[in-house]
C-alpha cells in the first residue's frame, strides 16, 4: 500500500466523520455516586458511557456527572482499583437521570480495561483469557526487553536471545504466530523473522501492555494465531490532563543505569505529549560456566533417559551480552468534544552484542582445543564476537471518535508507517543488513445496537517491503500485502455474553528467491534448448504467493453466579506463511543455524546435499481452538483456571534436518553459494566449522496445556498468590515440537502498609525432557526475586524509593525456548535499586 493512498483513505474518513459529528442531536446529563457494599463512597472511580466518548472521575464523595449525552440508550461503565467493574444501562428518553446508586464489590485481582480489542473488555470479561500488566505492577516487572517483562505471566515464556532480543512466547507459541502490537498496530520491525532481532517497544514508557492469550486473528489477522501482545502507551494522547512520570535507575548484574520520563499536558483543545529513555548496561555477570555440552550426541526419545550435562569456559561474565539504547517520542492531538485526532512521531536506536555466536560454529558451540598462536588467533576472533546497530523511525496517527444518536455511533482510524533497519556486525564489517519499511491502516466502524446486538465493522490493510542484504541474508528480499474485512458482534442475554465474529483476508508475497546453483543437473540434456517461457512462468509462480485465510470466532462469558463467570472461546483461525519461512536459503548469523524455507527441497546424495526450489503446493496453516476459563473475581479469595486445546493442520516449524552446512564460501549477490553438509556423525571430524540445517516443514500438531491463577487475602496488609502453566506440542505422529515452554509454577506474599511495600516470590521452571528429535533436554531451576518499594510524599508527587532482588539463589539457568540455550544462560544474582515519581 503505498503512503499517498493512506494518506487519502485516512482524510477521507476524517471528513466524513467530521461531517457527520456535526449533526444535531438531543443532549442528556446523568449523575449519582459510586460507593461500595458497605456503603462508603469511592473517590477516583472512573465513569464512562460503553461504546462512547463521555467520561469522568468520581470526587472525594463518590459523586459523578455527565453531560452532553446524544444518546436515548447508554450503558455506564465503572471501574476502581481493587473493585470489580460495574456495568449499568440506563434510559434516557424521558430527559435527565440523577440520582444513580452505584455500588462496587471488593476484589483481590487486578482487573484491567484493555484496548487490544475495538469493543469495551476486562481481564475478566472476555471470553478469551487475557493478561493485562499496568501501574505499580508493570514498574515492577520492568526490563530491557519485552520477552522478559512479560516472562513471569501465567501463559507467557520468553524466547531469551540475550538482554536485548527476547520475545514473548503465548502457549508454546512465538515468532510469525504472535503479534506485537503497539497501541493497535503492528511494530514494523524484523522481531518475527528471527528470535535474534529485537522488538522495538520500551516498557519504560508503556503505560500497560496487554497480552491476548490464544488466536486472536479477527482484530489482528492470520499473524496472531497464537495470540498478541499489545504495548498501550499515551504518545497520541486522548486527553490534556497533565501527567509526568519519571524513574531514574541501576542494576549490578550488567552494571545498568537507565533513565526515563514521560509528559502529556495541553489545552482545552490540544493535548501534547512526550516521552524518552536512555539505558546503557555492559557484559552481565552469569552464575557459572557459559558453555553447556551433553554426554550424548543427540536425543532419540528414548524417555527415562538421564542426560548429565557439562559446563565449560570461564565463570563471570557472558561475553557480547552488552547494549545501549536510547529513543523518543513527540506527539499531539487535537480534541473535540466527540472524541480527538492526533500524531506521533518516535525514534528508537540501540547498539547491542548478540551473544553465544562464533562465525561457523553451531548450535552448541564445542571448545576447540589449539595450541600456540593458533589457539591465541581463535581467541582473538572469539572477542570480535557478533554485534547489531536498530534504527527505527515511526509516526502513528491514531483518531476516536463517537456519533451518540446515530446508527453509526462510533469511528475509530489508526494508521502508521514504520522505517526500521538493522546491521548484524561481525569483526568489524557489516555482514547482514535487514530494512523492513511497513504501513498500516485500520478502520474500525461502530454501530448502535441492532436486536441488541453491538457490533463493530472492521477495515485492515497491511503492506511490507523488507530486505536482508548481505553475505549472510538468509531471507530474500520480499514485499507481503494483507488486506482483510472483519466483523464482531456481541450481545447480553441476562446473564450470558455472546461474542461472534469472522473475518476474511487476502495475502500476497512477493519474493526475489535466491539462485542456487544445481549441480547435479551440470551437463545433462547437453544440446538441448529449453523452453524460455515455461522456465519464466515458473520461475513468477515460484516468486509469487497468495492465500486467503478466514477465521471464525463464537464465545459466551456467563456470569453464573455473583462474583463467578465462566468464559467458552471456539475459533477456527488460518494463517498465511510469512516470506521468511517460504524462501529462506542461508546461515543465520543470529542463531548458528542454516534455514531452508518450506518453498525448497533438500536432497542427499552420498555425502553431499542439493537444495532446490519445491513447487508444490504450501496451505495454509488452519487451526480449531477451544479454550475453558473457569474465574472467581470477588472477594479475598478470586482464581482464574483456563484450559485450552488446538488442532492445528499444516503448521509450520523448523525441523533439524540433522545435517551440517559446510562453508565454502557464501555470497547470495555474487558467486552462488556450495551446498554442502555431512551428516551428524561422519567420521570423526566432528561440526566445529559447520551449521545445523534447519528447515521450515509442514505437519499436523496438537497444542494443549492447562493455565492456573489463584489469590488469596489473607490480612488487609498480606496478599499470597501462586500461579502455574503447562504446555505439550506434539506432532499427530507422537513426536513432540521442538523448544516448547517446560512446565511452571510460580507464587507470590505481598506486604503493603501506608508508606511501604514489599514482595517475595518464586518461579520454578521444570525439566523439559519433552523433546524433538535431534534437541536437548533442559534442566530444572528455580529463580527467587524480592522486592522492597518505600513512598515518599514530596514535591507534591508520589515518589518511590525501590530496591529489588532478582536470581537470589544464583541459579545457572537455560531457557528451553531459546536457540543459543547451551551457551547463553540467565544471568546471575542480581541486585537493583532506583527511584520514580509522577504528578
Amino acid at each position: 500500500m503505498k503512503k499517498s493512498k493512506l494518506a487519502n483513505a485516512i482524510s477521507a474518513i476524517v471528513t466524513v466523520a467530521a461531517t457527520a459529528a456535526a449533526l444535531p442531536a438531543f443532549a442528556e446529563n446523568i449523575s449519582g455516586v459510586v460507593k461500595n457494599s458497605q456503603g462508603e463512597a469511592i473517590a477516583n472511580a472512573r465513569v464512562s458511557v460503553h461504546a462512547g466518548k463521555h467520561s469522568t472521575v468520581t470526587n472525594e464523595q463518590g459523586e459523578f456527572s455527565l453531560e452532553g449525552i446524544k444518546a436515548e440508550e447508554i450503558e455506564l461503565h465503572v471501574e476502581a482499583s481493587n473493585y470489580v467493574h460495574v456495568n449499568q444501562s440506563f434510559n434516557l428518553s424521558n430527559g435527565d437521570v440523577s440520582g444513580v446508586s452505584l455500588t462496587m464489590s471488593p476484589t483481590v485481582m487486578e482487573i484491567v480495561d484493555v484496548y487490544s480489542t475495538p469493543l469495551h473488555a476486562s481481564s475478566i470479561e472476555s471470553a478469551q483469557p487475557i493478561n493485562v500488566l499496568a501501574g505499580e505492577e508493570l514498574r515492577a516487572k520492568q526490563a530491557s526487553t519485552l520477552g522478559e517483562t512479560l516472562k513471569y505471566e501465567v501463559g507467557v515464556h520468553s524466547t531469551y536471545y540475550g538482554p536485548v532480543s527476547s520475545s514473548p512466547v503465548i502457549r508454546g507459541l512465538e515468532g510469525g504466530r504472535v503479534v506485537i502490537a503497539q497501541n493497535g498496530l503492528d511494530v514494523g520491525d524484523a522481531s518475527r523473522v528471527g528470535p535474534d532481532h529485537v522488538v522495538t517497544t520500551e516498557s519504560l514508557t508503556a503505560t500497560q501492555i496487554e497480552v491476548l492469550r490464544g488466536p486472536a486473528t479477527l482484530f489482528y489477522g492470520s499473524g496472531a494465531i497464537g495470540g498478541v501482545v499489545n504495548i498501550v502507551d499515551h504518545r497520541v494522547p486522548s486527553s490534556s490532563d497533565t501527567e509526568f512520570e519519571w524513574q531514574l535507575g541501576h542494576n549490578t548484574v550488567a552494571e545498568e543505569n537507565h533513565a526515563a520520563i514521560n509528559l502529556q499536558t495541553g489545552t482545552e483543545k490540544f493535548a501534547f505529549h512526550v516521552d524518552a529513555f536512555w539505558r546503557d548496561a555492559d557484559d552481565y555477570k552469569i552464575a557459572g560456566p557459559a558453555e553447556l555440552e551433553e554426554d550424548h550426541e543427540e536425543h532419540e526419545a528414548h524417555e527415562g533417559e538421564e542426560h548429565d550435562h557439562e559446563e565449560h569456559g570461564e565463570e563471570g561474565t557472558l561475553e557480547n551480552s552488552s547494549s545501549n539504547s536510547h529513543g523518543y517520542t513527540v506527539g499531539a492531538s487535537y480534541l473535540l468534544d466527540n472524541g480527538f485526532f492526533g500524531m506521533s512521531y518516535g525514534r528508537l536506536e540501540k547498539e547491542y552484542g548478540i551473544p553465544g555466536h562464533s562465525h561457523g560454529h553451531e548450535e552448541e558451540v564445542h571448545a576447540d582445543e589449539h595450541a600456540g598462536e593458533e589457539a591465541e588467533a581463535h581467541e582473538e576472533h572469539e572477542e570480535e564476537g557478533v554485534s547489531a546497530k536498530m534504527v527505527q523511525d515511526r509516526i502513528q496517527f491514531i483518531s476516536e471518535l463517537g456519533f451518540d444518536g446515530n446508527f453509526i455511533n462510533g469511528l475509530n482510524l489508526k494508521a502508521a508507517y514504520t522505517d526500521y533497519q538493522h546491521q548484524e556486525i561481525e569483526e568489524g564489517m557489516v555482514g547482514t543488513s535487514f530494512k523492513n519499511k511497513s504501513s498500516e491502516f485500520r478502520a474500525d466502524i461502530f454501530h448502535s445496537p441492532i436486536w441488541g446486538f453491538d457490533g463493530v465493522w472492521s477495515i485492515h490493510a497491511k503492506h511490507s517491503d523488507f530486505e536482508a542484504l548481505g553475505e549472510e541474508a538468509f531471507t530474500p528480499p520480499s514485499e507481503t500485502t494483507a488486506i482483510a474485512l472483519a466483523w464482531i458482534e456481541e450481545k447480553h442475554f441476562g446473564d450470558v455474553l455472546l461474542q461472534l465474529g469472522a473475518r476474511v483476508e487476502h495475502v500476497e508475497i512477493d519474493a526475489m528467491p535466491f539462485e542456487l546453483e544445481h549441480e547435479e543437473h551440470e551437463g545433462e540434456h547437453a544440446g538441448e534448448e529449453p523452453d524460455a517461457h515455461e522456465e519464466h512462468d515458473h520461475d513468477e509462480d515460484f516468486a509469487h504467493q497468495d492465500y486467503t485465510p478466514v477465521s471464525l470466532s463464537a464465545g459466551i462469558v456467563w456470569d453464573y453466579t455473583q462474583g463467578y463467570n465462566i468464559g467458552l472461546s471456539t475459533s477456527y483461525s488460518q494463517r498465511a506463511p510469512s516470506a521468511s519461512e517460504l524462501f529462506s536459503a542461508g546461515p543465520h548469523i543470529g542463531t548458528n543455524s542454516y534455514e531452508i524455507g518450506a518453498l525448497y527441497e533438500v536432497h542427499e546424495e552420498g555425502e553431499e546435499i542439493h537444495i532446490e526450489p519445491h513447487h508444490g503446493n504450501i496451505e495454509l496453516e488452519s487451526s480449531a481452538n477451544i479454550d475453558l476459563t473457569w474465574r472467581k473475581f470477588e472477594g479475598d479469595f478470586g482464581f482464574v483456571i483456563s484450559a485450552y486445546y488446538s488442532q492445528v493442520n499444516d503448521f509450520f516449524y523448523q525441523e533439524n534436518t540433522g545435517l551440517y552446512f559446510e562453508e565454502h564460501g557464501h555470497d547470495h549477490g555474487g558467486t552462488e553459494p556450495e551446498l554442502v553438509a555431512e551428516e551428524e556423525h561422519h567420521g570423526e571430524e566432528g561440526h566445529e566449522d559447520g551449521l545445523p540445517i534447519y528447515q521450515w516443514v509442514q505437519r499436523d500438531v496438537e497444542l494443549y496445556g492447562l493455565e492456573a491463577e489463584v489469590k488469596y487475602r489473607l490480612t488487609d496488609n498480606l496478599t499470597s498468590s501462586l500461579f502455574g502453566d503447562y504446555t505439550v506440542g506434539k506432532l499427530k505422529t507422537g513426536e513432540y515440537l521442538p523448544r516448547i515452554s517446560p512446565m511452571r509454577i510460580g507464587g507470590q506474599l505481598t506486604y503493603t502498609a501506608e508508606s511501604f511495600d514489599a514482595e517475595l516470590g518464586f518461579n520454578h521452571y521444570f525439566e523439559q525432557d519433552k523433546v524433538a528429535v535431534d534437541e536437548t533436554t533442559t534442566d530444572a531451576y528455580t529463580l527467587v526475586d524480592a522486592r522492597f518499594n518505600y513512598h515518599l510524599g514530596a514535591f507534591d508527587q508520589d515518589i518511590v524509593l525501590y530496591v529489588k532482588a532478582e536470581n537470589l539463589l544464583d541459579e545457572n539457568a537455560r531457557v528451553h525456548t531459546s536457540f543459543i540455550k547451551n551457551v547463553a544462560p540467565l544471568p546471575g544474582r542480581n541486585f537493583g535499586l532506583g527511584i520514580r515519581g509522577s504528578f
